[in-house]
């Protein structure tokens, strides 16, 4: 239910911190919400146009302010990190993104949770990368729409709502970077964009939803065992970049035109998207030994993930043999982050099949 008591709204450009009221007993929770553009911040020609719109044309100050019930919720403060499409979503927002957030639960113990606006089209993946990179186990929760601002019943300002709420809540610590949308919570690691334009896009697969959003309260069923944020192994303070990995899709009869280019890119690593239970074709596979794709001799890492959307890739005797490593549950885009990050640290496979199994 709505709280009676009136929270504050405070705006900065940059990374600059802004002044917070006191949140002492009683207090409203403090919600730092990082601004990155996306259809939530859209801007179409007219309001029955669902489609056709500029993604980041709005800012996130102007986003708060079109919902004053949040404040009913929280006392909130907005920074603008970027501007754009998730389309154009980048390692080098990744990065400032995540140190931003470390910074902010670093540096101010009264902010409960942060809430990060996003584009749809690659929202699970920069969520994965916080799950693995955020040092605190206060909330990160991201937050996209289906919808742009300006259309008729547009989706973002509710899902921005129940976004800072769940930031806000204390049942929501320790359950590592959320996805809110659509009144449902669900963890960035297994969560996927399924669908292209219907607000419900945002599914779990078979391990479902962690929670909801309900009127009175924020609810949670389940949380995920897997290692994230205050205990993941992951440092990316000091790191201006990441290691390049790519993505190879499977399909019948494929060619291999692309294992070559790749082979050649100096890329280092490669997930395969391989069909049905992580299974590479013959010609890939022998692609692959005529290439010399070999992570012991500090070739590209090779990761087998499935196309399928949900199940295990299970490791594998003659998959292991070559050097591959079997990449679990994890979809290929999220495969593909864990992978990067595992490459920051070791490129031995023991050790890269030790974090999948854990991650």
């Amino acid at each position: 239910m709505a709280k009676s008591h009136s929270g504050k709204v405070s705006t900065v450009g940059g990374n600059a911190p802004a002044a917070v009221q006191d949140a002492g007993a009683g207090e409203l929770p403090v919600v730092v919400v990082l601004s990155t553009g996306g259809t939530i911040a859209g801007r179409g020609g007219s309001s029955t146009s669902l489609t056709e719109y500029t993604a980041g044309s709005i800012l996130g100050s102007e986003l708060i302010n079109a919902v004053p019930e949040i404040s009913q919720y929280a006392n909130v403060r907005v920074e603008q990190i970027s501007n754009i499409g998730s389309a154009n979503m980048n390692t080098a927002i990744w990065l400032k993104l995540a140190a931003r957030i470390n910074a902010i639960f670093a540096e101010d113990p009264k902010v409960a949770g942060v809430v990060v606006t996003h584009g749809t089209s690659t929202l699970e993946e920069t969520g994965y990368f916080l799950h693995l990179t955020v040092k605190h186990d206060r909330p990160v929760v991201l937050v996209g729409a289906q919808r742009p601002a300006t259309a008729i019943s547009a989706d973002g300002p509710l899902n921005l709502l129940n976004a800072i709420r769940t930031a806000g809540a204390p049942v929501a610590r320790g359950k590592g970077v959320l996805v809110v949308m659509n009144d449902e919570i669900n963890g960035a690691r297994d969560v996927t964009k399924s669908n292209t334009y219907r607000v419900e896009a945002f599914r779990s697969g078979e391990l479902g939803l962690l929670g909801y959003v309900d009127p009175d309260q924020v609810s949670f069923y389940r949380a995920s065992t897997k290692r994230h944020t205050a205990r993941s192994e992951f440092d990316v303070g000091g790191l201006s970049s990441l290691p390049k990995v790519e993505i190879l899709y499977a399909y019948a009869e494929p060619g291999t035109v692309a294992i070559k280019a790749l082979a050649g890119s100096g890329v280092d690593g490669i997930v395969f998207a391989g069909t049905g239970a992580g299974a590479l074709s013959d010609s890939g596979r022998a692609a692959i030994e005529a290439l010399g794709l070999n992570p012991a001799d500090q070739k590209p890492v090779i990761v087998r993930s499935s196309r399928t959307g949900n199940g295990r890739v299970i490791p594998r005797k003659e998959y292991d043999a070559e050097g591959m490593v079997a990449g679990d549950n994890l979809n290929p885009q999220k495969a593909r982050i864990l992978l990067m990050l595992a490459l920051t640290k070791t490129r031995d496979l023991q050790e890269i099949r030790r974090i999948f199994t854990e991650y």
